[in-house]
Protein backbone atom coordinates (compact mmCIF):
# COMPACT_ATOMS: atom_id res chain seq x y z
CA UNK A 1 0.00 0.00 0.00
CA UNK A 2 1.16 3.39 -0.70
CA UNK A 3 1.50 6.15 1.70
CA UNK A 4 -1.42 8.62 0.07
CA UNK A 5 -1.84 12.06 -0.11
CA UNK A 6 -3.11 13.85 2.87
CA UNK A 7 -4.79 16.60 4.10
CA UNK A 8 -4.97 17.62 7.85
CA UNK A 9 -8.67 19.13 8.60
CA UNK A 10 -9.38 21.71 11.45
CA UNK A 11 -13.09 21.40 12.98
CA UNK A 12 -14.06 24.40 14.48
CA UNK A 13 -17.58 24.28 16.41
CA UNK A 14 -19.70 21.67 16.12
CA UNK A 15 -21.38 19.75 18.91
CA UNK A 16 -20.37 16.52 20.38
CA UNK A 17 -22.67 13.87 19.01
CA UNK A 18 -21.53 15.90 15.48
CA UNK A 19 -18.19 15.48 16.46
CA UNK A 20 -18.10 11.98 17.46
CA UNK A 21 -19.55 11.44 13.88
CA UNK A 22 -16.55 13.24 12.48
CA UNK A 23 -14.28 11.23 14.22
CA UNK A 24 -16.04 8.18 12.63
CA UNK A 25 -16.10 10.00 9.11
CA UNK A 26 -11.92 10.67 9.75
CA UNK A 27 -11.28 7.65 10.77
CA UNK A 28 -12.62 6.19 7.48
CA UNK A 29 -11.72 9.35 5.73
CA UNK A 30 -8.07 9.21 6.42
CA UNK A 31 -7.44 5.77 4.18
CA UNK A 32 -8.52 7.18 0.97
CA UNK A 33 -6.41 8.95 -1.44
CA UNK A 34 -6.84 11.73 -1.05
CA UNK A 35 -6.94 11.41 2.42
CA UNK A 36 -8.48 13.45 5.35
CA UNK A 37 -6.96 13.63 8.67
CA UNK A 38 -8.74 15.58 11.80
CA UNK A 39 -6.05 18.28 12.84
CA UNK A 40 -4.96 17.93 16.23
CA UNK A 41 -2.63 20.07 17.19
CA UNK A 42 -1.43 18.49 20.24
CA UNK A 43 -0.29 15.78 18.08
CA UNK A 44 3.04 14.91 16.64
CA UNK A 45 2.15 16.48 13.24
CA UNK A 46 4.00 19.37 12.58
CA UNK A 47 2.57 22.25 10.46
CA UNK A 48 -1.21 23.37 10.46
CA UNK A 49 -4.14 22.54 9.24
CA UNK A 50 -4.46 23.03 5.24
CA UNK A 51 -8.75 22.71 5.34
CA UNK A 52 -11.01 23.84 7.58
CA UNK A 53 -14.67 22.66 8.52
CA UNK A 54 -16.43 24.89 10.14
CA UNK A 55 -19.96 25.05 12.07
CA UNK A 56 -22.09 27.81 10.06
CA UNK A 57 -24.72 27.63 12.89
CA UNK A 58 -22.36 29.02 15.33
CA UNK A 59 -21.07 32.29 16.11
CA UNK A 60 -18.00 31.71 17.95
CA UNK A 61 -16.70 29.22 15.52
CA UNK A 62 -17.31 31.70 12.73
CA UNK A 63 -15.57 34.06 14.26
CA UNK A 64 -12.38 31.80 15.20
CA UNK A 65 -12.53 31.28 11.43
CA UNK A 66 -12.55 34.64 10.33
CA UNK A 67 -9.71 35.83 12.58
CA UNK A 68 -7.50 32.90 11.04
CA UNK A 69 -8.66 33.84 7.50
CA UNK A 70 -7.49 37.20 8.00
CA UNK A 71 -3.94 35.72 7.76
CA UNK A 72 -4.42 33.82 4.50
CA UNK A 73 -6.48 32.43 2.04
CA UNK A 74 -7.58 29.52 3.55
CA UNK A 75 -9.88 26.62 1.78
CA UNK A 76 -12.68 25.65 3.78
CA UNK A 77 -16.05 23.99 3.80
CA UNK A 78 -18.72 25.41 5.73
CA UNK A 79 -22.02 23.07 7.60
CA UNK A 80 -25.87 24.46 8.36
CA UNK A 81 -28.08 26.72 6.92
CA UNK A 82 -26.23 30.20 7.83
CA UNK A 83 -26.35 32.63 4.40
CA UNK A 84 -23.23 34.20 5.99
CA UNK A 85 -20.85 30.96 4.59
CA UNK A 86 -18.58 33.71 3.72
CA UNK A 87 -18.04 32.20 -0.14
CA UNK A 88 -17.18 28.63 0.62
CA UNK A 89 -19.27 25.77 -0.45
CA UNK A 90 -22.24 25.14 2.16
CA UNK A 91 -23.37 21.41 3.16
CA UNK A 92 -26.74 21.42 4.62
CA UNK A 93 -27.72 19.10 8.42
CA UNK A 94 -27.59 16.88 9.04
CA UNK A 95 -23.78 15.82 7.80
CA UNK A 96 -23.94 13.34 5.34
CA UNK A 97 -20.87 11.39 4.84
CA UNK A 98 -20.16 11.24 0.94
CA UNK A 99 -21.49 14.55 0.59
CA UNK A 100 -19.01 15.86 2.90
CA UNK A 101 -16.09 13.80 1.81
CA UNK A 102 -16.29 15.29 -1.93
CA UNK A 103 -17.13 18.65 -0.97
CA UNK A 104 -13.79 18.35 0.94
CA UNK A 105 -12.22 16.72 -1.87
CA UNK A 106 -13.33 19.16 -4.44
CA UNK A 107 -11.86 22.50 -2.33
CA UNK A 108 -8.76 20.95 -1.83
CA UNK A 109 -8.14 20.14 -5.82
CA UNK A 110 -9.75 23.77 -6.13
CA UNK A 111 -7.19 25.25 -3.79
CA UNK A 112 -4.10 23.92 -5.20
CA UNK A 113 -5.48 24.20 -8.60
CA UNK A 114 -5.72 28.26 -7.88
CA UNK A 115 -3.01 28.55 -5.51
CA UNK A 116 -5.13 29.22 -2.64
CA UNK A 117 -4.36 28.32 0.77
CA UNK A 118 -1.20 28.15 2.90
CA UNK A 119 1.75 27.26 0.33
CA UNK A 120 4.01 26.41 3.27
CA UNK A 121 7.97 26.48 2.74
CA UNK A 122 9.37 23.00 4.15
CA UNK A 123 12.54 25.00 5.44
CA UNK A 124 10.69 25.94 8.13
CA UNK A 125 9.46 22.37 9.31
CA UNK A 126 6.30 22.92 7.91
CA UNK A 127 4.26 20.95 5.31
CA UNK A 128 2.73 22.08 1.98
CA UNK A 129 -0.75 21.72 1.13
CA UNK A 130 -1.83 18.10 0.64
CA UNK A 131 1.70 16.97 2.15
CA UNK A 132 2.03 13.14 2.67
CA UNK A 133 1.61 11.49 6.00
CA UNK A 134 3.80 8.66 7.63
CA UNK A 135 2.22 5.55 9.77
CA UNK A 136 2.69 7.94 13.16
CA UNK A 137 0.76 10.85 12.14
CA UNK A 138 -2.11 9.48 9.37
CA UNK A 139 -2.55 5.61 11.07
CA UNK A 140 -1.04 4.31 7.44
CA UNK A 141 1.28 2.05 7.17
CA UNK A 142 4.97 3.20 6.26
CA UNK A 143 5.93 3.45 2.41
CA UNK A 144 6.67 0.56 0.22
CA UNK A 145 9.82 -1.10 0.73
CA UNK A 146 11.74 -3.97 -1.05
CA UNK A 147 9.28 -7.24 -1.01
CA UNK A 148 6.24 -5.60 0.04
CA UNK A 149 3.04 -7.32 -0.22
CA UNK A 150 0.01 -4.77 -0.07
CA UNK A 151 -2.71 -7.82 0.80
CA UNK A 152 -0.45 -9.15 3.16
CA UNK A 153 0.06 -5.64 5.23
CA UNK A 154 -3.33 -5.41 4.98
CA UNK A 155 -4.31 -8.97 6.24
CA UNK A 156 -1.25 -8.18 8.95
CA UNK A 157 -3.54 -4.96 9.88
CA UNK A 158 -6.46 -6.40 10.29
CA UNK A 159 -8.07 -4.48 7.64
CA UNK A 160 -9.05 -7.36 5.66
CA UNK A 161 -13.60 -7.76 5.58
CA UNK A 162 -15.60 -10.81 4.16
CA UNK A 163 -18.90 -10.06 2.33
CA UNK A 164 -21.37 -13.06 2.10
CA UNK A 165 -24.27 -12.28 -0.23
CA UNK A 166 -25.26 -15.29 -3.00
CA UNK A 167 -26.84 -11.67 -4.85
CA UNK A 168 -24.28 -10.46 -7.29
CA UNK A 169 -25.31 -6.52 -7.76
CA UNK A 170 -24.74 -6.78 -3.73
CA UNK A 171 -21.32 -7.74 -3.69
CA UNK A 172 -20.68 -5.42 -6.40
CA UNK A 173 -22.07 -2.20 -4.48
CA UNK A 174 -19.97 -3.57 -1.96
CA UNK A 175 -16.99 -3.71 -3.00
CA UNK A 176 -16.89 -0.01 -4.69
CA UNK A 177 -18.05 1.26 -1.54
CA UNK A 178 -15.29 -0.57 0.26
CA UNK A 179 -12.63 0.40 -2.61
CA UNK A 180 -11.97 3.57 -1.78
CA UNK A 181 -10.97 2.97 1.86
CA UNK A 182 -8.50 0.20 1.00
CA UNK A 183 -9.43 -2.77 2.29
CA UNK A 184 -8.72 -6.04 1.20
CA UNK A 185 -12.13 -7.62 0.55
CA UNK A 186 -13.35 -11.59 0.25
CA UNK A 187 -16.26 -12.75 -1.38
CA UNK A 188 -18.40 -15.79 -0.46
CA UNK A 189 -21.80 -16.64 -2.29
CA UNK A 190 -23.11 -19.30 0.53
CA UNK A 191 -22.72 -19.72 4.14
CA UNK A 192 -20.36 -22.82 4.03
CA UNK A 193 -17.95 -21.04 2.13
CA UNK A 194 -18.28 -18.15 4.49
CA UNK A 195 -17.62 -20.44 7.75
CA UNK A 196 -14.86 -22.24 5.88
CA UNK A 197 -13.29 -18.83 5.05
CA UNK A 198 -13.62 -17.41 8.61
CA UNK A 199 -12.03 -20.42 9.66
CA UNK A 200 -9.06 -19.65 7.62
CA UNK A 201 -8.47 -16.23 8.17
CA UNK A 202 -8.99 -13.55 10.18
CA UNK A 203 -11.41 -10.75 9.28
CA UNK A 204 -12.09 -7.40 10.98
CA UNK A 205 -15.69 -7.38 9.78
CA UNK A 206 -18.24 -10.05 8.24
CA UNK A 207 -20.93 -8.50 6.08
CA UNK A 208 -23.56 -11.32 5.92
CA UNK A 209 -26.64 -11.60 4.14
CA UNK A 210 -29.41 -13.53 6.23
CA UNK A 211 -31.30 -15.34 3.17
CA UNK A 212 -28.09 -17.95 2.05
CA UNK A 213 -28.15 -21.18 -0.18
CA UNK A 214 -27.76 -23.77 2.41
CA UNK A 215 -27.57 -22.45 6.02
CA UNK A 216 -28.47 -19.44 6.74
CA UNK A 217 -26.73 -16.06 7.80
CA UNK A 218 -28.15 -16.74 11.80
CA UNK A 219 -26.05 -20.54 11.75
CA UNK A 220 -23.35 -18.71 9.98
CA UNK A 221 -22.62 -15.99 12.29
CA UNK A 222 -23.64 -18.59 15.56
CA UNK A 223 -20.36 -20.47 14.03
CA UNK A 224 -18.18 -17.89 13.76
CA UNK A 225 -18.89 -16.03 16.90
CA UNK A 226 -18.59 -19.87 18.04
CA UNK A 227 -14.53 -19.03 17.33
CA UNK A 228 -13.36 -17.61 20.26
CA UNK A 229 -10.67 -15.55 18.96
CA UNK A 230 -13.29 -14.11 16.18
CA UNK A 231 -15.98 -12.69 18.70
CA UNK A 232 -13.04 -10.88 19.80
CA UNK A 233 -11.75 -10.14 16.71
CA UNK A 234 -14.59 -10.29 14.31
CA UNK A 235 -17.34 -7.72 13.94
CA UNK A 236 -20.72 -9.66 12.12
CA UNK A 237 -22.82 -6.81 10.49
CA UNK A 238 -26.34 -8.84 8.80
CA UNK A 239 -27.35 -7.91 6.08
CA UNK A 240 -30.80 -8.01 4.52
CA UNK A 241 -34.26 -6.96 3.87
CA UNK A 242 -35.71 -8.37 6.62
CA UNK A 243 -36.27 -5.44 8.96
CA UNK A 244 -39.11 -6.85 11.51
CA UNK A 245 -38.36 -6.46 15.45
CA UNK A 246 -38.21 -10.25 15.57
CA UNK A 247 -35.48 -10.22 12.71
CA UNK A 248 -33.17 -7.75 14.65
CA UNK A 249 -33.84 -10.02 17.42
CA UNK A 250 -32.75 -13.06 15.60
CA UNK A 251 -29.60 -11.34 14.78
CA UNK A 252 -28.62 -10.64 18.34
CA UNK A 253 -29.25 -13.74 19.53
CA UNK A 254 -27.10 -15.54 16.63
CA UNK A 255 -24.49 -12.61 18.12
CA UNK A 256 -24.11 -9.93 15.15
CA UNK A 257 -22.58 -6.63 16.17
CA UNK A 258 -25.13 -4.81 14.17
CA UNK A 259 -28.12 -5.32 11.75
CA UNK A 260 -28.34 -3.12 8.07
CA UNK A 261 -31.65 -3.48 6.38
CA UNK A 262 -31.50 -3.49 2.38
CA UNK A 263 -31.42 -1.59 0.20
CA UNK A 264 -28.33 -0.07 1.92
CA UNK A 265 -28.11 3.60 2.84
CA UNK A 266 -24.75 4.46 2.88
CA UNK A 267 -24.21 7.27 5.18
CA UNK A 268 -24.94 4.30 7.57
CA UNK A 269 -22.80 1.74 5.91
CA UNK A 270 -20.06 3.81 6.35
CA UNK A 271 -20.41 4.68 9.76
CA UNK A 272 -20.62 0.79 10.58
CA UNK A 273 -17.34 0.36 8.74
CA UNK A 274 -16.27 3.00 10.60
CA UNK A 275 -17.35 2.10 14.05
CA UNK A 276 -15.36 -1.64 13.66
CA UNK A 277 -12.15 -0.56 12.07
CA UNK A 278 -9.34 -1.89 14.47
CA UNK A 279 -8.26 1.28 15.31
CA UNK A 280 -11.68 2.13 16.42
CA UNK A 281 -12.41 -1.36 18.66
CA UNK A 282 -9.35 -0.67 20.02
CA UNK A 283 -10.14 2.73 20.88
CA UNK A 284 -13.59 1.95 21.93
CA UNK A 285 -12.03 -0.92 24.73
CA UNK A 286 -9.62 1.35 26.29
CA UNK A 287 -12.42 3.97 27.12
CA UNK A 288 -14.62 1.03 28.68
CA UNK A 289 -11.30 0.32 31.07
CA UNK A 290 -11.05 3.96 31.53
CA UNK A 291 -14.69 4.24 32.86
Amino acid sequence: MNVNEQYLVDVIGFNAVERSMLASIFALAARRDPGFVQYDPASTVSGSADIYLVDAENPEALGEFKMLSRRANLPAVMIGSNADSLGFPLLPRPLQWARLLQALEETVTAAAGSGAGRHRDDDDGTLPLGHTLSASSAGRTHAPHSGFDPAAQKRAAGDTVLVVDDNASVRMFMKAKLAPFQFEVDFAETGEEAVGLTGQREYACVFLDVVLPGIDGYQVCKLIKANKHAIKKTAVVMLTSRSSPFDKLRGSLAGCDEYLTKPLDEDRLLEVIAKFLPSSRKRDKSRSKQQ
